[in-house]
């Protein structure tokens, strides 16, 4: 067995849905569409995208020793559908990614392993990278095979819909690299229309600033009046784009035991989320990726949802945050509270 075929084998032995291999190379569209997207302030407050845009356009930029890049996609693909919460109003929805451990913890260790197994059995230098360091992945999950960026900006699987998490290993070995896969969106345009928030102003193209994910998990502060009606009762994320592509029809439920919904974080009472103080809030989402926005955003985003509830019986749980020693949980408060009343 080559090298290649050796490393694909021994990634899907780890549990990994896809494997496709790369040049350590990006064309100049990649780079191209980056620089646009940073130009515009389409990033909004995401200094850090900007901060290393020369090495996250470059994979050689950021390590000069890569010749090929091994790229990897897990699926977490949900076993229900994951916009049923949005018909629950005094329930809470958080996106797919984020209802059980932290999807970094669960890549990077697979990854590591993997990369254990290249240098033992194939020699050379590797670097694995979630999507924390400054990588490309999407362009470079298509150069290597994986699937294709859709218009919704996400890699498109068809094996595997719009539910694949991304790694990486740059490795010094000259690997025998796949046929980057070719764009199969045509003209459907389901993930474009479905946006609450408007924040796809063509295809192929994403303002964050706009987006309920960027808004509930990224964005500091009070979030805009504009947006919050729109939000509904989403409270981490937003997965109403990558939930319509038709192309999920061929996903089945992920494998990963660790990423499959906890059933206290499927369709959590928004009564019960805004009563956690900061010691609640640690302890419910320790080992998930909801700890690391910490309780006050958190909070203020269950605070929209129960504005935007219409039930009466979550005005006391709106009132009782108005004085909220946070001032930006005190203000949504107040918000809500005003909704309801």
């Amino acid at each position: 067995m080559d090298a290649a075929s050796d490393i694909k084998a021994r990634a899907a032995a780890l549990g990994f849905d896809a494997a496709g291999i790369a040049r350590a190379t990006l064309g100049p569209e990649a780079r191209a569409r980056l620089a646009a997207f940073l130009g515009e302030g389409a990033h909004g407050t995401m200094t850090w995208l900007a901060d290393r845009a020369e090495q996250r356009s470059h994979p050689q930029a950021l390590w000069p020793e890569a010749v090929s890049v091994v790229s990897l996609g897990l699926s977490y693909a949900p076993a229900d559908d994951p916009m049923a919460v949005l018909a629950q109003p005094d329930r809470g929805g958080i996106s797919v990614y984020a209802r059980n451990r932290d999807y970094h913890d669960v890549v990077k260790g697979k990854l590591k392993h993997l990369a254990q197994h290249i240098v033992s059995r194939h020699g050379g230098a590797v670097k694995v990278f979630v999507d924390t360091a400054p990588v490309l992945e999407k362009p470079l999950a298509r150069e290597a095979g994986l699937g294709w960026q859709g218009k919704h900006t996400n890699l498109v699987s068809r094996n595997h819909g719009s539910w694949l998490f991304l790694g990486e290993i740059y490795t010094t070995l000259d690997l025998a690299p796949d046929t980057p896969h070719e764009d199969r969106c045509g003209s459907c345009t389901r993930c474009l229309q479905a946006c609450p928030t408007n924040a796809f102003p063509a295809p192929y193209r994403l303002d964050a600033r706009r987006c309920i994910a960027y808004l509930t998990i990224e964005h500091h502060g009070p979030i805009p009046l504009e947006f919050r009606e729109a939000i509904g009762n989403r409270i981490f994320g937003c997965d109403d784009c990558l939930a319509v592509c038709p192309w999920n029809r061929f996903a089945q439920a992920t494998r990963e035991a660790k990423l499959q919904a906890r059933p206290e974080l499927a369709a959590p009472r928004l009564a019960e989320l805004a009563a956690l103080d900061d010691a609640g809030f640690r302890a419910l989402f320790a080992g998930s990726p909801i700890k690391r926005i910490g309780r006050g955003r958190f909070v203020r985003n269950v605070l929209i949802a129960i504005g935007n509830s219409a039930d009466p019986a979550l005005l006391s749980q709106a009132q009782g945050l108005t004085g909220d020693a946070d001032p930006v949980v005190a203000e949504a408060a107040r918000w809500a509270a005003g909704r309801l009343s």
